[in-house]
């Protein structure tokens, strides 16, 4: 057996209580690493086609890579994963923190859930014995009181816990699935799902060792972190930088930060809601994942005698998405109010970047008289209101009133309020977009229609990182040695078409290691951590063709499941260029994006025009061994053919 693995997936059925344990053999492990890879070929396994979401048959997947439990600095990661309640595409969720270290090591690689139990329950899984446990004690209270209350119960203050709030209760479209309290699941609903099985929690506690076939090489890789992360990593590092937040500005002055709803050329106050303003009024302390010295995790602290102008340090503080969403693309100045909506979230269990775009959507309905307080319970959803900001959290987290309409999502509001909405309906597949302006980063526009989860902007490219000598372009110096011309951030061309390629399959790979996007790792780098892991050698090539895979399995679910090319698509709003501001004139024209559609599916070996992998490039692939794996293996224990 190759190292970084326990050689075993948990599978369990809440319908029935049953319980297995799956023996996959090396290669399953060696093609597909973890994360997304392994969502996506277990859905296409072992869920029938068409699925309802919410029904008891979806599955729930919570998917490590080879990587966890190694220690290797960037590896506290883990992935989530089944068939989406927002999309009907894949869901598939990358989070930090200690989750999924803590579960690698108590004895198993992966999760699979499915089934419904008649009451509220959670799991307990601890050095390979699991138990299901009652929860109606748990049901209906927010995050941090339950994890509180978990650890009281089992007796150890280093449980882990991933967990739904709320909002996940009550299947809100785009509940999150939240771990250590502050860090979420966060996209495609995975919180709504685990709340369709009437599972509260999994808590996890795991002591035993991971195998590492060569920790020398392993070791190299950390020193090489250790000793250049303040460099390379100084506007993440503790005592250095601000992490995500100090984007924002810069951004705003660029014309890239969301306003009003993709809507507003530029944002008005973007020092209100900088990360240095955040600092100076409300910082605590510094987070961090496990095996990270980085601590780029911010924790925000504030007392007020109204309760909705508290911060609780417990639940951290935003990062730039959160801020972004929930801050001006609602035109929403006070950084105060969007912070307390960001704890809402992790509190109650959502998505901020989905809900923030939801109140968003809402407010520009309500501007232009599509939505009247007679339609919300009497409430005036205005540009800007902090205070509605907060409230309208609550609803949604509750589905109460006009919230129970929000929790649908802006694709379904649109649906329902008319053909009058749809350019206010800024969706990918049925998901919210990300925080990234497409006008000012083509290249992450093209990532938005041809993400397989919907818009997003972690599988993707951020086009300025390649306009000079920075990590990313030195990541790619076999298709671009030279960096993107002056103020080409927008352009889509054949350069920049080739950049995508290699880094969209990296960016997949690494949600199959589950290595942190924001580490300065190099290609090499997490080759050579994979090899010294397994003990079986694993070229740059290689790692690339991980991500390949696992963008080719996820699109052989997507099309199994009924989406076509017409659903790798942008909104025609952030195709038009703007009549004012920094960005004024630039848009993204049909035939560019056709261009640059077109060039995706070459470079994946997909058909040019339909997008559907082709036999070739799912034989090079040797995704014709996983997809003809035997069955039987499904409830049998161990494989016994395909590997």
């Amino acid at each position: 057996m190759i190292g970084g693995i326990h050689g075993k997936v948990l599978h369990v059925d809440l319908t029935n209580g049953r319980s297995w344990v799956e023996r996959p053999g090396d290669d399953f492990y060696l093609l597909l690493v973890g994360g997304r890879a392994v969502v996506a070929y277990l859905m296409l396994r072992d869920l029938p086609a068409q699925t309802d979401p919410l029904s008891p048959d979806n599955l729930l997947i919570f998917a490590p890579g080879v990587l966890q439990g190694t220690n290797l600095p960037g590896a506290g990661r883990h992935g989530v994963g089944g068939k989406s309640p927002l999309t009907g595409a894949l869901a598939s969720s990358e989070v930090g923190g200690w989750w999924g270290h803590e579960f690698k090591r108590s004895g198993y690689d992966a999760l699979v859930i499915r089934g419904r139990a008649e009451e509220p329950v959670y799991l307990w899984i601890r050095d390979g014995v699991l138990e299901v446990r009652p929860a109606g004690h748990l049901w209906g209270q927010v995050t941090a009181p339950v994890q509180a209350a978990l650890r009281a119960e089992l007796g150890d203050e280093h449980v882990r816990v991933a967990q739904i709030g709320p909002a996940g209760e009550k299947q809100v479209r785009y509940a999150a699935l939240i771990h250590d309290v502050n860090r979420a699941a966060g996209r495609n609903g995975l919180g709504a799902l685990m709340g369709s099985k009437n599972l509260k929690a999994v808590a996890v506690r795991g002591t035993l060792k991971v195998p590492v076939a060569d920790r020398g090489r392993v070791t190299e890789v950390a020193r090489w972190l250790g000793e250049n992360y303040q460099t390379t990593m100084a506007w993440a590092a503790k005592g250095i930088g601000r992490g995500t937040q100090d984007g924002l500005v810069n951004l705003a002055y660029q014309g890239g930060l969301p306003t009003r709803n993709f809507g507003k050329a530029q944002f008005s106050d973007p020092d209100a809601l900088s990360g240095e303003r955040n600092y100076q009024m409300f910082y605590k302390d510094r987070d961090t994942c496990q095996g990270c010295p980085v601590a780029c995790k911010q924790v925000f602290e504030h007392h007020d005698e109204d309760p909705l102008r508290q911060l609780d340090p417990v639940y951290g503080g935003a990062e730039y998405e959160a801020m972004a969403a929930l801050g001006s693309c609602c035109d929403v100045t006070d950084n105060l109010a969007v912070l307390k909506a960001n704890e809402l979230c992790n509190a109650y269990g959502l998505d901020a970047i989905s809900a923030g775009m939801s109140v968003a959507f809402v407010m520009e309905c309500f501007e232009n008289g599509v939505l009247t307080p007679a339609d919300t319970g009497g409430l005036d959803f205005r540009w800007g209101d902090g205070h509605l900001l907060v409230r309208a959290i609550e609803m949604i987290a509750r589905r109460e009133g006009f919230g129970d309409v929000m929790a649908e999502g802006v694709a379904r509001m649109s649906a329902r309020l008319g053909p009058r909405t749809e350019e206010y309906n800024l969706t990918v597949k049925g998901q919210e977009l990300p925080m990234h302006e497409p006008r000012l980063k083509a290249g992450m526009g093209i990532g938005y229609a041809v993400a397989p989860v919907g818009a997003d902007h972690m599988m993707n490219m951020h086009d300025t990182a390649y306009m000079s000598e920075t990590e990313a372009l030195r990541r790619v110096n076999t298709v671009a040695d030279q960096p993107l011309a002056p103020l080409s951030s927008h352009v889509l061309n054949e350069d920049k078409m080739r950049i995508f390629g290699h880094e969209v399959n990296w960016q997949h790979f690494q949600d199959c290691a589950l290595s942190c996007h924001f580490y300065p790792y190099s290609y090499d780098h997490l080759a050579a951590a994979l090899s010294g892991v397994t003990g079986v050698e694993q070229s740059v090539q290689d790692i690339l063709t991980v991500g390949a895979r696992a963008q080719t399995l996820a699109r052989l679910f997507n099309l199994r499941e009924g989406l076509t090319a017409a659903d790798d698509r942008l909104p025609k709003r952030v195709m038009r260029g703007f009549t004012e501001g920094p960005l004024k004139g630039i848009e993204i024209t049909e035939e560019a994006f056709a261009f640059a559609k077109r060039s995706y599916y070459e470079l994946m070996g997909w058909d040019p025009e339909s997008g559907v992998p082709t036999a070739a490039t799912v034989r090079a692939l040797r995704l014709d061994h996983l997809l003809e794996m035997d069955q039987a293996a499904v409830h049998g224990g161990t494989p016994t053919g395909g590997w």
